[in-house]
């Protein structure tokens, strides 16, 4: 007898019975919690100290606001109108801010490595200005690879999902239809810089498991490398 082909897998944004990922008639997401985390990682760079800032300490806030008015003249309140250019625009933003702390991260290590002087009350400031960056950064880059990013999360016929959120796990969390917003990806970004791991919020594509990955490593090495020669010093 002939067989049968198996029945087609359904696809995650069309067929599956909750569809929590399905995109809300909302209006898209606000948005000033991205904004406020771009201009807290732009001032936090600016304060880092001379040694650890990559080129003039003008440099990223000039290559930075630009950027940013742009977007948000585009949409100033919430996310609903977007093409390809706003999108880049986007991107290249949060990948400005990415090089900026992985320099400064870069100079930070090769700064202890090579036995330089610094009081361990600057070091430990400077340590953390470059974790919370990190966190902050990747929080960015989570929110705009979900599901082809806020603008694109608001329409109906989204892509599927690159995170796996708990409300999306369980059926019946939530009475509403429920979408991510840049909170939840502010927490897994910190979550995953703390703990070295995904926490409860999974990733789901490639893309995703290598920023989490390149996230880890980040924060390892501000941890361990700055924390054991911090401590040092204040001993």
């Amino acid at each position: 007898m002939p067989s049968t082909p198996p029945p087609p897998r359904p696809s995650l944004g069309s067929t599956h019975p909750h569809r929590p990922w399905s995109a809300r008639p909302s209006g898209g997401e606000p948005r000033w919690p991205a904004t406020l985390a771009v201009l807290a990682a732009i001032v936090i760079q600016y304060a880092l100290p001379d040694k650890l800032v990559p080129g003039p300490r003008y440099l990223i806030p000039a290559l930075a606001a630009p950027l940013l008015i742009a977007l948000v003249i585009a949409n100033p309140r919430r996310y609903h109108r977007g093409s390809r250019d706003l999108r880049w625009l986007s991107i290249t933003l949060i990948a400005v801010i990415n090089a900026a702390n992985a320099a400064s991260l870069v100079l930070l290590v090769r700064y202890l490595l090579t036995g330089g002087k610094a009081d361990g009350r600057t070091l430990i400031y400077a340590a953390i200005g470059v974790w919370l960056t990190n966190v902050i950064v990747f929080a960015l880059w989570f929110w705009e690879i979900d599901r082809g990013g806020p603008i694109a999360r608001a329409r109906p016929g989204s892509p599927a999902p690159a995170f796996l959120f708990p409300q999306m796990a369980t059926p019946g969390l939530t009475t509403a239809p429920w979408a991510p917003t840049f909170a939840d990806y502010l927490y897994v970004a910190f979550t995953n810089a703390s703990a070295f791991s995904p926490t409860d919020t999974m990733p789901l594509t490639r893309p995703a498991k290598m920023l989490m990955l390149v996230q880890s490593l980040a924060s390892l090495a501000t941890i361990a490398i700055v924390g054991a020669r911090a401590v040092n010093i204040l001993s």
